[in-house]
């Protein structure tokens, strides 16, 4: 039998899994088409490099065991069935993998990483969803049972002919030249360090990486991985002076001292569905008044894509800048000193309230890791008359519920509510259905739900002895899917409403169009408040005279956001520099006419870059 045989039926059985990664590239593409408005063939070209790398990876074992001469019938009979087994196991898993991001991807904008499992089966929040799963993604799963079906009709007709007296020299070429080629290709060529995710954006723009990359690659890169490590841009000298998060509050005294906090965190309120940022329809009529008797910010930035990379955000000020979510990375036991650790040292009593089943997201034990006293979920409400047997219990009934609650606490307080009813599969309860205002995407009725439940937590706390001193601050989370072109471009998928209110009016009616990240409110929540303290935080005051900016990371790209502009930065380097707001029919990429800008990103971005990785690697995330 000629050399290659045994090498060429390997080739052609692992093309079976390359052409359905293919497929699958092609079809996640079209499930997601207004996210990629400037997709090119490229991007799928290099697509297949991605896909070449991952079946290697994944396959290792398959090919070794394909490789092993056999002496007989009977073995070679064994042999080919446990390499059928292994073929298919991978192969489904492969293309599950890839099944996942055709609606996941909506929801984040990247393709997943292995901090998805460790989110899934924190708490019961998978068991409760499901059944929610199977009726709202069955094509999915169709899609699944198809591609078996597909590989393995293809697969039988790929059988071995080969004899059992298998000669030395093929045994030889295909150990010492074949296999080794594989695992260059497993680690994605000669280079120093195997490839990663991060370097999709060398071969593509920074918004089409999630079309370059697969799921399977991602999962893999960032399992049980330390992905951050020790930059040296500058001295820590220099480092210092371009950024340090090391800061000192500065009291304004526009609020009276022991004035109460209540951060609200609202699920998935992009600025695309707040009326009071759009010229639309609105389905956030009550949020809408509201704003107009706040201090809003224009440009309301969220540091993530989901509602576990929020939570850190805002509560401690500490972004996540790495592929895992601070919570569930290697860096989430560090120690911090968060806004509720130094409310407490202050006199404050400090609650947790989100009304999802506890462990939901790991946000149980990030409260108790961040200073509160009191947590409140599911289990605390105890009336499960009231649970949406998704997530969690309803908003209406949660979040004035929350307001009692908070009557409880000793004044000065600080709570924080996290509402999770706007957060697909988008359930209305019964009773509500007729008076929700629907619109062109399921998440318009489930917002008009949920403002009319925040309308509730109003009422409710107008009735407590304590509203008329007490400071809201009420943030979005993340934004939510879309298909809207203009909200899906990553550049600005980011904004939210940021919003400060206080019923007795001293902090105005303003919208103030400047950059504020969800980082910034840690910082300037210490100085309305008056509190004096050295604190840790990656944001700004607003009340500092620094330049305004923000940071976010997504699928090895940084976007910074300063002044009005906004680059796209990865591999060090600036990508792209666009005045906000982007308009994608008349953006003018002014990277190469603004040279004074573009170093002046760079700059900024790698200090920040050589500042969170040591902390974060050297435990350093709090002032000592």
């Amino acid at each position: 039998m000629p050399l290659f045989s045994r090498t060429l039926l390997l080739l052609k059985r692992l093309s079976i899994s390359f052409l359905l990664l293919t497929l699958t590239r092609i079809l996640f593409y079209l499930f997601n088409l207004s996210y990629f408005p400037n997709a090119g063939i490229s991007d799928f070209i290099y697509g297949c490099w991605f896909d070449v790398i991952t079946i290697a990876l994944f396959f290792s074992l398959f090919i070794v065991l394909h490789f092993i001469p056999v002496k007989s019938v009977k073995f070679m009979k064994i042999q080919e069935i446990i390499l059928k087994i292994i073929f298919h196991i991978t192969n489904t898993l492969l293309v599950a993998l890839n099944l996942i991001d055709f609606e996941y991807f909506k929801y984040t904008s990247k393709r997943s990483t292995a901090d998805l499992f460790s989110i899934l089966v924190a708490g019961d929040d998978f068991s409760q969803l499901i059944p929610t799963l199977i009726k709202n993604f069955w094509i999915l799963i169709t899609l699944l049972i198809i591609f078996v079906f597909i590989s393995e009709c293809v697969y039988k007709r790929l059988k071995t002919k080969e004899p059992t007296n298998q000669k030395w020299q093929s045994t030889i070429f295909n150990f010492l030249i074949i296999v080794p080629l594989f695992i260059v290709a497993a680690r994605g060529g000669f280079q120093l360090k195997p490839i990663g995710i991060i370097e999709a954006a060398q071969y593509s723009a920074p918004e089409n990486t999630a079309l370059v990359l697969n799921t399977p690659f991602t999962m893999i890169k960032s399992y049980s991985r330390e992905t951050l490590e020790e930059k040296h841009f500058f001295t820590d000298e220099m480092s210092k002076k371009i950024f340090n998060p090391e800061q000192v509050s500065r009291p304004q005294h526009i609020l009276p001292d022991k004035t109460n906090l209540v951060i609200i965190i609202l699920e998935s309120f992009g600025n695309e569905w707040v009326g009071a940022f759009n010229n639309s329809t609105s389905y956030t009529p009550f949020f809408d008044s509201l704003i107009g008797q706040s201090w809003t910010f224009e440009y309301g930035i969220a540091n993530g894509r989901k509602s576990i990379e929020a939570l850190p955000s805002i509560i401690a000020s500490i972004p996540s800048l790495m592929d895992n979510p601070y919570i569930s990375s290697p860096y989430g036991n560090n120690k911090i000193r968060s806004l509720a650790d130094i409310l407490r040292e202050n006199g404050y009593s400090t609650a947790f309230y989100h009304g999802a089943t506890n462990g939901s997201m790991r946000f149980n034990s990030f409260a108790a890791q961040a200073g509160f006293e009191h947590y409140f979920g599911r289990y605390e409400y105890n009336n499960d008359d009231h649970f949406d047997k998704t997530w969690g219990i309803l908003d209406e009934y949660f979040n004035p519920w929350t307001a009692r609650q908070l009557s409880k606490l000793k004044t000065p307080f600080f709570g924080t509510l996290f509402t999770i009813s706007s957060h697909h599969p988008y359930y209305i309860p019964p009773h509500y259905i007729k008076k929700v205002k629907k619109g062109p995407h399921p998440m318009c009725a489930s917002i008009n739900y949920a403002d009319y439940s925040l309308k509730l937590f109003f009422q409710e706390a107008k009735k407590q002895k304590w509203f008329k001193n007490t400071l809201f601050v009420l943030v979005a989370d993340h934004t939510p899917s879309t298909n809207n072109p203009f909200y899906s471009d990553r550049r600005m998928m980011y904004r939210i409403p940021i919003v400060f209110y206080h019923p007795n009016g001293k902090l105005g009616d303003k919208r103030q169009k400047t950059i504020f990240q969800q980082l910034d409110i840690l910082p300037t929540t210490l100085d309305l408040l008056n509190i004096q303290t050295n604190y840790y935080s990656y944001g700004l005051s607003v009340f500092s005279k620094q330049k305004r900016q923000a940071i976010t990371y997504l699928e090895g790209t940084y976007y910074h956001f300063f002044e009005h502009y906004i680059t796209s930065i990865s591999n060090e380097k600036a990508r792209n520099l666009y005045s906000l707001p982007i308009n994608k029919e008349t953006a003018i990429d002014s990277l190469g006419q603004l040279p004074k800008l573009r170093k002046y990103s760079e700059r900024s971005v790698k200090a920040i870059i050589q500042r969170y990785n040591r902390d974060m690697i050297q435990n350093k995330t709090a002032v000592e």
